[in-house]
């Protein structure tokens, strides 16, 4: 029989069930559809995995930290590349969806390596909501990664067949320069991010696997 959690592990817990909710819920007031279905959705399932391993017996961090600074250190290089490529106006066109690169900076080059440091100093302590944030980044940079193969097989929501950038009002936010990497348009294979979509994907889904096959091993 499992042991009941203790007072800081539903404490924990309750924590990471209101960013689940609350997260997706912000991005899609925000942004749109997409921030719900990528964030929420590896919000859930970081949620699940984490329950049922870190929360309720710390990982040693010898075992999950290395792979946690590897994951988000692959992370921020593969930022670089979709900030200097044009990511979020090309999401922007993509879904028809106001993300503007101010905002795309404030939350993954100025406000996300806040969180990932204090996640690593978390998981040297084995706080256990530390592990829920280091499951979400290993469920979405270690797997969701794989979008960026997709998404130049997706028709963009704004002029599909222009392969020539458009700015415009979407929502009553102005997007600048939105580029088109629609593949049936441009004849190349191509999307922000996408030639360094592995550095994070090969430490998360490794991460992944020492946790749930390895148990923690």
């Amino acid at each position: 029989m499992k042991k009941p959690l203790s007072s800081s592990q539903k404490l924990s817990f309750l924590i990471a069930s209101i960013f689940t909710i609350v997260a997706p819920v912000m991005g899609y007031l925000s942004i749109g559809l997409a921030p719900v279905v990528i964030v929420g959705g590896s919000a859930l399932i970081g949620l699940f995995c984490w329950y049922f391993t870190y929360l309720r017996k710390p990982v040693e961090p010898g075992i999950i930290l290395p792979l946690f600074i590897l994951t988000v250190a692959g992370l921020q290089i593969h930022i670089v590349e979709e900030y200097l490529m044009g990511f979020a106006p090309a999401m922007s066109r993509l879904f028809g969806i106001p993300w503007s690169e101010k905002s795309f900076l404030m939350v993954f080059a100025l406000i996300g390596p806040v969180i990932y440091t204090l996640t690593s100093l978390g998981l040297y302590y084995k706080i256990p909501i530390a592990g829920f944030v280091a499951w979400f980044i290993f469920i979405g940079p270690g797997v969701a990664e794989f979008t960026h193969f997709i998404f130049p097989l997706i028709a963009p929501d704004l002029l599909p067949h222009d392969p020539h950038t458009v700015t415009t009002i979407i929502d009553g936010t102005s997007i600048q320069n939105m580029p088109n990497f629609y593949f049936k348009t441009t004849g190349k294979y191509y999307f922000p991010g996408m030639w360094t979509a592995v550095l994070p994907m090969i430490p998360g889904c490794l991460a992944i696997y020492r946790l749930l096959i390895g148990k923690g091993k």
